[in-house]
């Protein structure tokens, strides 16, 4: 039986990803913030788990090999999501300087506008929901090997796992602030009971590395 190639497949870094990540660096930007940076969190968080995960195919652990490679392809696919997340934050945010900057001198401009920054704070409410989703469904791959994977790794797990939550609380973060500029919008409500529940999630501490994470609306 052939060797399976436990390497992984290299994350696709676009030269707009290299941007956003250049602008969060850079402070005197203020286009691109903690959204973004939240996203990224909750991708390297995705990079550090699947990297733990192949380190502990192959040793004998209670999971077993299948498991790890499950879970470290999984990673994978967070990582790139929450990757071209970070971009889709940013493109979000430009939304609303747009909506903003549009003109109002009569009243067909003034609710032309109107509609179009309710608009684009929805899109970028929506965007760290999607975000803190995704975080979540990393940490909870981080809880379910801790304990039971490459004893090696545990500090890059322990550190993933802190990624996760923080990647989460910044989306979550971000879902209020959007949702604080919106007026009469019905998604509102279902938004910010989201964040409240992605909160919770990244703040609990499970009674035992298999407790099922909350049940994601609909």
């Amino acid at each position: 039986m052939a060797a399976q190639d436990d390497s992984g497949a290299r994350p696709h870094v676009s030269d707009e990803l290299h941007g956003v990540l250049a602008l969060i660096l850079d402070a005197g930007d203020a286009t691109t913030g903690g959204g973004s940076a939240a996203a990224l969190s909750g991708a390297m968080a995705a990079g550090l788990m699947g990297m733990v995960a192949r380190l502990s195919v192959g040793k004998g652990l209670e999971l077993g090999d299948e498991r790890y490679r499950a879970c470290a392809a999984e990673t994978e696919e967070l990582r790139d999501a929450l990757a071209e997340g970070a971009a889709a934050d940013a493109a979000a945010y430009s939304l609303i300087k747009a909506a903003y900057s549009l003109p109002k001198g009569d009243e067909a401009e003034k609710a032309a506008r109107q509609a179009a920054i309710q608009d684009a704070l929805i899109a970028a409410a929506t965007v760290p929901r999607d975000n803190a989703r995704r975080a979540a469904k990393v940490l909870d791959l981080c809880r379910e090997l801790s304990g039971r994977s490459n004893d090696s790794a545990a500090s890059d797990l322990a550190v993933a796992r802190q990624l996760a939550e923080v990647g989460m609380l910044g989306a979550a973060a971000n879902i209020d602030v959007n949702v604080t500029g919106m007026d009469g919008v019905p998604e509102a409500q279902a938004l910010l009971a989201e964040a409240e529940r992605l909160r919770r999630h990244a703040e609990a501490q499970p009674a035992s590395a298999s407790a099922s994470p909350p049940k994601e609306p609909s």
